[in-house]
């Protein structure tokens, strides 16, 4: 196992990509919704790192944004599978090196394919910087370009509950 921080693993990849990220402190959160307050950010500004688990046992990083949900047959389309996953937490710890929580294939222990929903396009985002506590913000844009990141309409609004 790596024996580097979670925010340098992040920090070194992030730099050897030529994407610039600033990571930041934040407080603990009990929601999406208080986690982006506390950055100053919407929401939607928040980009959720998901492991998905292929049915060949490779995986894939969806990267959506915090108001949204995977649309699990976009992104198989995209993929040209015919099923996916999500992984249990342990899963992804194993294939990412990263916790719930602290996920973002920047600094991951396996350069996992990236698929960005396009809707970030144009936007400064916060994603898992690799540490509970921390966020890393980037430009969206130089995420996808870093990341070699297949970008496409990967995500559906979440349907309100009841």
């Amino acid at each position: 196992m790596n024996d580097k921080s979670g925010t340098t693993r992040v920090q070194e990849d992030a730099a050897a990509r030529g994407i610039l990220v600033e990571i930041v402190e934040r407080p603990p959160a009990a929601s999406l919704e208080a986690a982006a307050a506390s950055l100053g950010l919407e929401p939607a500004d928040i980009m959720k790192s998901l492991v998905v688990k292929r049915h060949d046992g490779g995986f894939l990083f969806a990267l959506i944004p915090g108001d949204r949900q995977i649309s699990w047959p976009k992104l198989r389309a995209l993929v040209g599978v015919n099923r996916l996953s999500m992984p249990h937490q342990d899963v992804a710890l194993e294939a990412t090196g990263y916790e719930r929580g602290t996920i973002t294939p920047l600094g991951s222990t396996t350069a996992w394919p990236v698929y960005l929903d396009e809707s970030f396009l144009g936007r400064r985002v916060a994603m898992g910087a690799g540490e509970h506590g921390h966020s890393a913000f980037a430009d969206a844009d130089a995420l996808a370009s870093g990341l070699d990141a297949v970008v496409a309409d990967i995500s559906d609004p979440i349907p309100p509950r009841d």
